[in-house]
Order: C-alpha cells, then structure tokens, then sequence
C-alpha cells in the first residue's frame, strides 16, 4: 500500500513530538516534520504532502498566511489543510482561509486519528475517481469499434463513476462528525429560502438551537465523547424533524433548522424542547443531561440579504443569554424592545458601508501648547488624530461615530472598520508624500476589541511595508469603548509594533476605572485626558484638580500629555501655565475632510502660528 504522507508544521517540540508519536498508530504514514512556515512552504513546493497539519500560532509567519500560500499555489491548492488550535475564536478563520477541519489543543490521540483517517479516506477516493475517468477514457477510444458488445459494461462503469462522485458532493454539504447538513449547505438552503419570501413564493422561519453543557461534557470526558454526544443529539433531531424541514449543523454545540412556516416552527421548537429535557448521554457509568436555547427568526419579505438574516439571529442569541430564557424570538425582541430592530439596522448600514465604500475620513489638528524638546523652532509642528465617518448618501449628511461604534462593536464589526481606517489612511499618505515632511504624527483609533485580533499586528505592519509611511510617523490611540480583557496580549500587540517604530496613545484617560491600571501595565507613549474634564476646568474646580493630578502623574511617567475638547483662550491658558504638551478641541480646529489636510498644513506651516 502507498504510504500517506502526512507534513506536521509546528514551531514547538513537544507539540511535534506528540503529533509524531500520534501518527505512528496509523498504518502507512510518512510523517514530514517543518519547524516553521517558510520551512514548510519549501519542503511543499519540493515533494507536496498528501495532508499538513498546520499549527495556527507561529512567529514567522502565522498558520492562517501558509494556509493562503498553500491555497494560491496552483500545484499545492488541492492538499488538505487542518488547523491544531487550542483557541476555538480560530476555527472560524481557519475555514475562511481554507482549512478543510482543525484539531483542539491539548491534542487528543483518538481525534487525530479519526480525523486524519478521514482525509485519507478523501484523498483515496479523489485518485480511485481520476484512475476511473482516466480508464474510462482509455476505454472508450479502444473498445469504439466494439461498441455494441461493451456498452453494458461501460454504462456500469459509469454508474460507478457517478457513485464516486455523489460520494464526494455528499463530503463537501454534510458535517463529519453528525452526518447532519454542513455551513456550507445551510448558507446556499438560506439564501433560497430568502429569495422564496421576496418572491411571495413562500415565508419561512430559521430556528437556532444552541447545546447549554455541551462544552462541559466535552472537556471533561473528552473530544471522543464530545463527537459521539453530537451524533447522538443529531440523530434525535433528525428523527423528530418533517420530511420538508432542513436541518443543519452550523459548528461546535450550533444547530439551525429552518421550516417552511412560522407556525410550524413554533411547534417544532416546543416539541423539541421537551425532546431536549427528556434526552440522556451515557459515557463512562455517567450520565448527562442536557439544557439549550432556541432562537427563531421569521423569514419574510423584509429580510433582504442573507447577512441581515445571521444578524438577526445573533440578536436573539444575545438576548437569550442576557434575559436567560430558553426560547425568544425576533418579533418577542422588538416589540418589547425597539431598539434591537434598530441595533441590527445599523449593523447592516455598517456593512453596506465597508462594501460599497461610504465610509468616509476626517482630521483634526493637535497643536503644541509647550514647545516640545527637539523642535525646530522656525517651523510649527502639525499633528493630526483622524476619525471615522459614516456617509449617509440617502439624506447627504454625515453619521458621527457615536451612532454607529455601539452597533459596530455589539455585531463584531468594529475591527473591520479599525482595518478600513489603518488602510485608508495610510494610503492617503502614501499617494500625498509632500504631506509626510509636514506631519509630525498621524493618530488613528483602535477599538480594545480590535486589538484582540492576533492577525492584526501582521496586518499594520503588511499596510507600512506597502505604503511605505514611516511607522515613527504613526501613533495608534485606544479607544476604551470596552474594556481591555486580556492584558498580556495587549502587551504584546503594543510590544510588536513599537519594535517597528509605531507610538501609542492612552484615550480618554481618567474617564474609566481602568484607566490607571491600563497606565501601569501597558507600555503607552502617550496619555490623552478625556474632554469632560478639560471642558470645564476655566469653571469647575474639581475637574482643575483632577486634570492637575492627571498631569503630575503623566509626568511623573515621562508621558507626552494631550488635552481633548479645548474650546476657548480660558482654557488653552490654564493648560500651557500646567505644563500640558499638546491641546486639541475646537478653540484649534474643527474636524475636516481628510482632502482639505493639505491646504490647512499650508496654512499652518505659512502663518508660523498654532
């Protein structure tokens, strides 16, 4: 028998020890080793594998960019991707980019071995169909002058041929492990099932159950039991369903089911929540039950898109864990609450903005109070901090971010407007050179969110390279629109890009009860003080206080210091006699499109003055 060649890629030892020891339980297969991505792309391009296992976090370059390599390499496209990550916010990415499955971390023998016997069982069946169709074809030139004797035998050949391939159709719509319908059938029955009610064909309902101990049974027993829970839990949906309903596993504990009629769908979910309560899993002389949550959506006419579709029922899942209740649907949410109808518009508008480009970018000035150290004195210095707006073309105004961020962030939208933004900037500078010489620094905000991304360093310093702004010419200020969860990652997002030569900023310091925690922890360049204290303070004396004891702290940590919301002489005095470096507010300049940039600099750097 051939052997099974199967490449490992991972940049820790031990995990490539395991892995190894693994795959020695597999008849017939040849275990490659690549300690890194570059290593493994050259080893590919020399002798392509039949199957990589390709860990996702590696310093060179990263599990999710060789994946993207090995997919836009025409000879390597076809080999088999699975991605080993001990971060399930991952398995996700690792499908988009084109992994065919992945494997949990701590590693578990049994899984890997199913799992890569699976794929070996594709790979067999892909070259048993191209040795049929390359028989075939043989056959058919030869045996042309016999046709009437052999024309049974190839009509039986061909019925083998087609056999194969409904195997393999069967492989790319239907899930692995519960044999039920996968993602990938689910979107285009959606889509279909969208079209149906624009028409008035007909209206339908989608229904999301989402298992409530799943994850329970399957780090405490194990992926082996978490597998054959599902397929039990599967077959018990199944067996309940109607003929005309489709169901579908859509990932981990998820499973959609989407009925032709709303009134059925409300049925069905009453029924199977008693099937739910009256279902049992045996695993070592234990036994579990099983608690989950049903979620519905009515597809009509007023749905539009399959995206507006998925928001919608994200929205009932959000409020399914917030109210705690088993069973909510969408019309429950917006009769009792208007605004979630109006969460999930703004998160479609943010959507239609990305792709059809009406996002839009604005600048305001930062001017020094306090002559900064090192400056040259016969020419002002001019910093920018851009901002993002929102273009709405149907009313010809512009959305403030105030109105769309809480959407963005809520629908996980936000890090694609902080990439837009890094981008588009960056461009603009790139295609304005005479601006750089001008501009002393170039603010843009990220979204605590946003930094979680682990692809994002990789991403700002690809948009550097490619544009070729000077990165010390870069300041990244974070926003602290939700809280910073993960301290030591954030240290290390920071940590990388200042190697590059990128600054940050603290924004709207003193507003949070973090803020001085984030100050202590994170390696910030420069602190921000947030406008509700500077506003006032020609007035109100505590804010004074505050704003001094803010001060005496950013100095004290040798921080360049920024007053927000600067709005009259008053209070640009009171700041430059406190020491503070630098002042932004409307007393400077109002926020402008980023295209007017070019002539106020001329201004600025003509007259001399601030």
């Amino acid at each position: 028998m051939e052997n099974f060649r199967v490449l490992l890629v991972d940049d820790n030892p031990v995990n490539l020890d395991v892995l190894r020891v693994t795959l020695k339980q597999i008849a017939d297969c040849q275990v490659l080793i690549a300690n890194s991505g570059q290593r493994a792309l050259e080893l590919m391009q020399r002798s392509p594998p039949d199957l990589v296992l390709l860990d996702v976090m590696m310093p060179d370059m990263n599990g999710f960019d060789v994946c993207r390599k090995i997919r836009s390499t025409e000879q390597l496209q076809a080999i088999p991707v699975i991605f080993v990550t001990a971060c399930t916010e991952d398995v996700s990415t690792g499908f988009e980019v084109g992994g065919n499955d992945y494997i949990g971390k701590p590693i578990n023998a049994s899984e890997v071995i199913a799992r890569v016997n699976h794929q070996r069982e594709r790979a067999r069946l892909y070259r048993e169909l191209e040795q049929l169709n390359c028989e075939l074809e043989e056959k058919v030139r030869d045996r042309t002058a016999a046709l009437v004797v052999s024309n049974r035998q190839l009509r039986e050949e061909i019925k083998e041929r087609r056999y194969m391939q409904d195997r393999l159709q069967y492989l790319a719509t239907h899930d692995f492990v519960t044999r039920l319908y996968n993602r990938n059938a689910f979107d285009d029955r959606a889509t279909k099932a969208i079209q149906a009610a624009q028409l008035g064909v007909e209206d339908g309902c989608l229904v999301q159950l989402d298992l409530d101990r799943f994850r329970l049974i399957n780090e405490s027993c194990g992926y082996i039991a978490g597998d054959e829970l599902l397929r039990q839990f599967a077959d018990m949906l199944a067996s309940v369903i109607e003929p005309d309903d489709f169901l579908a596993r859509l990932g981990s504990d998820k499973f959609a089911l989407i009925c032709h009629d709303l009134n059925h769908g409300r049925r069905l979910v009453k029924f199977l929540q008693q099937q739910v309560k009256d279902f049992e899993f045996s695993w070592d002389d234990r036994v579990f039950s099983l608690d989950a949550s049903f979620a519905l959506v009515r597809i009509n006419r007023s749905i539009v898109s399959y995206d507006q579709l998925m928001l919608m029922v994200d929205e009932v899942v959000y409020q399914l864990k917030q109210q705690k209740v088993p069973f909510l649907t969408y019309d429950d949410i917006t009769q009792s609450n208007p605004e979630g109808r109006g969460k999930v518009k703004w998160a479609i508008r943010i959507m239609d903005g990305l792709k059809r480009e009406k996002f839009r970018i604005f600048f305001q000035k930062v001017v020094p109070l306090t002559a900064p150290a090192g400056a040259d004195k016969g020419r002002p210095l001019v910093r920018i901090e851009t901002l993002v707006r929102l273009w709405d073309s149907q009313k010809n105004r512009v959305i403030f971010p105030d109105e769309f961020i809480p959407s963005a962030e809520r629908y996980n939208l936000i890090g694609e407007i902080d990439r837009w933004m890094v981008a588009s900037v960056l461009q603009y500078f790139s295609a304005h050179v005479d601006l750089l010489d001008a501009v002393d620094k170039i603010s843009i905000n990220l979204s605590a969110v946003s930094i979680r991304d682990p692809q994002l360093v990789n991403f700002i310093t690809k948009i550097l390279h490619e544009t070729g702004v000077p990165p010390n010419k870069v300041s990244f200020e974070i926003t602290e629109t939700e809280a910073i969860i993960n301290m030591g990652s954030a240290k290390q997002f920071i940590d990388e890009l200042h190697r590059v030569g990128v600054s940050f900023a603290l924004d709207d310091f003193g507003s949070g009860f973090c803020s001085f925690n984030y100050l202590r922890e994170l390696p910030f360049d420069a602190l921000k003080i947030d406008g509700v204290f500077i506003k006032d303070i020609d007035k109100n004396t505590t804010h004074l206080e505050l704003v001094k004891s803010i001060i005496d702290v950013g100095k004290q940590l040798d921080k360049v210091i920024v007053a927000e919301f600067v709005e009259n002489q008053a209070i640009a005095e009171i700041l430059i006699s406190l020491g503070v470096g630098w002042g932004q507010g409307y007393f400077f300049h109002k926020p402008a499109p980023i295209e007017e940039l070019q002539q106020g600099v001329a201004l600025l750097l003509a007259s001399g003055k601030r």
